[in-house]
């Protein structure tokens, strides 16, 4: 029996996570069972979620399986791309100084600031009114 090689690894961007699974193949990435182009409608999150494979130049070694939950289509993207990102590096470590040079393996850490009591967001205040 033949043993699979798999690389497995977590993503994470602003409220949304991806599962990644690497493994060896024809190139075709699934996001929670549909194709990705039917998953990422927007050309820019394609691109987002893709930069790690295009600069390692192994878009068509792989195949990509991704579950992702939890915020929107744009924070889905960057935390796939993190995810991606970090199975490659698990797959060759000679990949390190390629992905940290171009910041794919740092989390971007800005989230949602938290709205305040007596404010209406986070910031934007109730409008004042003389009279």
């Amino acid at each position: 029996m033949t043993e699979l090689t798999r690389y497995v690894a977590l993503g994470r961007r602003k409220e949304s996570t991806a599962r990644v699974r690497v493994e060896p193949g024809d190139g075709k990435i699934t996001i929670n069972g549909k194709p990705f182009d039917r998953y990422f409608l927007r050309e820019t999150d394609r691109i987002i979620a893709k930069q790690p494979l295009v600069l390692t130049d192994t878009a068509a070694k792989f195949n990509i399986f991704a579950r992702l939950n939890g915020g929107g289509l744009t924070g889905q993207a960057g935390a796939l791309r993190l995810g991606i990102a970090r199975a490659l590096l698990i797959s060759d470590a000679n990949f390190k100084d390629i992905f940290r040079k171009n910041g794919y393996l740092t989390r971007d850490p800005r989230m949602k600031e938290r709205k305040k009591y007596g404010l209406k967001g986070a910031r934007k205040r109730f409008q004042w009114t003389k009279r």
